[in-house]
């Protein structure tokens, strides 16, 4: 294997590019650090100064892969706007993403023992979610009472985005989208009726 002298960020990016293509081809029981260092045309010692295990890499590959495809918040000045424009952009740029947790990750979760949840609030440790500034801005326009928003209010919407991705494993069509922001979000947020719904 030729190896490629790189330094810095763009060894970094290489390194971690090719362990998310690794982590997609193969699955955590597949990736090895001395496959990703053979993608990356580089040595395995390489890796492991910066990441001491494959476990370390993977979530650093799926933190890289989360920041450079990002979903852009979008602001057309009502939250209907909003959230339908950004459930449209993260229904393509998060796909993927999806289907790694869903079916790349099954061996990780079950050897670390931690859940998806575990792992999504380390990946988007810091980071604040686009419908976090949406609602805001909703709020602020007064749209919506802030003590609505609950944290898994906030959540709810791309909540069911992933579950369509889940299921469909494809982009979900913005009619779908208009269904699950019109029937679905702007009444729970909007309507006068108490924000923790009652049990059947």
């Amino acid at each position: 294997m030729a190896q490629t002298r790189r330094r810095g960020e763009e060894l970094e990016d290489a390194l971690l590019a090719a362990a998310w293509e690794e982590l997609k081809e193969g699955g955590y029981q597949g990736f090895t650090m001395e496959a990703v260092a053979e993608r990356a045309r580089t040595g395995r010692q390489v890796l492991y100064r910066r990441w001491p295990n494959k476990k370390d890499l993977v979530i650093a590959a799926i933190s890289r892969y989360f920041d450079t495809n990002t979903v852009e918040t979008p602001d057309t000045g009502t939250l209907r706007g909003d959230l339908i424009a950004y459930l449209v952009s993260a229904s393509t740029a998060r796909l993927e993403l999806i289907a790694v947790f869903t079916v790349a990750l099954a061996e990780y979760f079950d050897d670390s023992g931690e859940s998806p949840a575990d792992l999504r609030a380390q990946v988007l440790a810091g980071r604040r979610r686009g419908t976090d500034v949406i609602f805001e801005r909703a709020a602020a326009r007064g749209e919506v009472e802030p003590s609505r928003l609950t944290p898994r209010m906030v959540a709810l919407p791309f909540d069911l985005l992933r579950s369509e991705l889940m299921m469909t494993r494809r982009p979900v069509p913005e009619q779908t989208i208009v269904e699950i922001v019109d029937d679905v979000v702007l009444p729970a947020v909007t309507s006068g009726a108490p924000a923790r719904l009652s049990s059947p």
